[in-house]
């Protein structure tokens, strides 16, 4: 196989017809009248499985033989490539073994069941995906299957590029397409096939702060594992790349910025408050990183990628406390009461202001202390009340340490 093309997404393009949606693309006035450029939305959260993984899943199964067919598929997710996998078995009528890590939500387990049928068996393996991966390899050694990778595959690749080619008919004049990345497929098969036919559209990479694995790796000019991400962007949350899809990227794309998971968990909230979006922490990246090129966009024809849109509805409240965390509404604090009477009512009616309002409070008498601490957590009218609490709170002369993101007590109390 020659690599991935544009011929051979126009090949995959064929085989997808059959299942993948073609759905207009969005225009949003919100995102275009707030950046002075035409903003349109690509709307992968409308796929069936919910997410673009259906594309280059169903193109790498449908291109096997008889024989590879016989055998059976495995891969390993936590989520969107297990969905598109399950899929494409039952479609396909391919038996498959997809493992997923023992703390996957059952919500998403359920997901894989439903759209797999008898065709899928789902196999609970381990504490991470990397213990899942080492199961389907494992798994793979022993029945002979053909193992689905969800970015390390250049028949998957091809399947995502198809994105590109439904951009570029019906936008042919398009000037930026924005795109998440985590292990790279969706914007390698996308870069690749915009490339082809205009070459002077750009394409910019969006990816997690806390998970910036194809930074790194551009940065140093080779593959670079991660020790430690930030799981937020769990769509988009790795610790390696595709060694395909960096030299894709190397290639092709003109940038890739990081964005950090509190701007991303805004951008949730607003593509629902406003267009009714329900997107996924990776579905919203693109979206996140318009703010970095505000000002090479402006005029322009831009394209935001909505990668998907499977987001479990108890992930919320963690959603909103990232959002205001970000746009620097909420605080916590460690404050040492003396304990003597009147001193929460010293802090209500001396350091409280008029916009702020406490939203946490914990805290517990202890005999023989002079003082005790309380846990509080203040959320603002606005990210400016934040300095004159922390000035009246000192001029009271209360005891006090702010606890941020990276302290142990908040990973441990929020």
């Amino acid at each position: 196989m020659p690599g991935v093309t544009k011929e051979t997404i126009d090949e995959a393009s064929s085989r997808l017809s059959q299942v993948v949606g073609k759905f207009p693309l969005y225009f949003s006035d919100r995102l275009s009248q707030k950046f002075g450029a035409e903003i349109y939305l690509k709307r992968e959260d409308l796929q069936v499985v919910r997410s673009f993984k259906i594309r280059g899943a169903y193109n790498k199964m449908s291109s096997l033989s008889d024989e590879e067919r016989s055998r059976g598929v495995v891969c390993a997710s936590a989520g969107n490539h297990a969905q598109g996998v399950a899929y494409s078995c039952k479609v396909l009528k391919i038996k498959g073994a997809i493992f997923m890590p023992e703390a996957t939500p059952k919500q998403k387990v359920d997901k894989v069941k439903k759209h797999g049928g008898e065709y899928v068996e789902v196999v609970l393996l381990g504490e991470t995906l990397d213990d899942a991966l080492d199961g389907a390899w494992k798994y793979q050694s022993e029945n002979n299957a053909v193992f689905v990778h969800p970015f390390e595959d250049e028949m998957v690749i091809s399947g995502q590029g198809t994105i590109g080619k439904e951009i570029i008919e019906e936008l042919p004049d398009v000037d930026y397409v924005f795109s998440c990345v985590g292990g790279g497929g969706l914007i390698s098969g996308t870069s690749t096939y915009l490339k082809a036919v205009k070459p002077e559209v750009e394409i910019i990479g969006v990816e997690p702060f806390g998970s910036p694995g194809m930074v790194e790796s551009l940065k140093e000019g080779k593959l670079t594992i991660l020790d430690e991400i930030d799981k937020f962007v769990d769509g988009a949350a790795m610790k390696k790349v595709g060694e395909k899809t960096f030299e894709i990227v190397k290639q092709k794309v003109k940038d890739v910025i990081l964005v950090k998971e509190g701007k991303v968990a805004t951008e949730m909230i607003d593509l629902y408050q406003n267009e009714g979006i329900i997107a996924e922490p990776a579905g919203a990246l693109s979206v996140a990183g318009l703010d970095f090129y505000k000002d090479e966009i402006k005029d322009k024809k831009v394209v935001c990628i909505i990668s998907g849109g499977n987001n479990d509805l108890q992930r919320y409240p963690e959603i909103v406390e990232r959002s205001l965390r970000y746009k620097g509404l909420k605080h916590y604090f460690i404050i040492n009461f003396t304990q003597k009477p009147g001193q929460l009512k010293a802090f209500l009616t001396e350091v409280l202001g008029p916009n702020d309002d406490i939203v946490r409070f914990e805290y517990i008498k202890k005999t023989n202390a002079e003082k005790g601490p309380a846990f509080i957590g203040i959320e603002h009218g606005s990210k400016d009340d934040y300095e004159p609490l922390l000035e009246r709170i000192k001029q009271v002369g209360f005891d006090y340490r702010v606890v941020g993101e990276d302290d142990l007590l908040y990973k441990y109390l929020v």
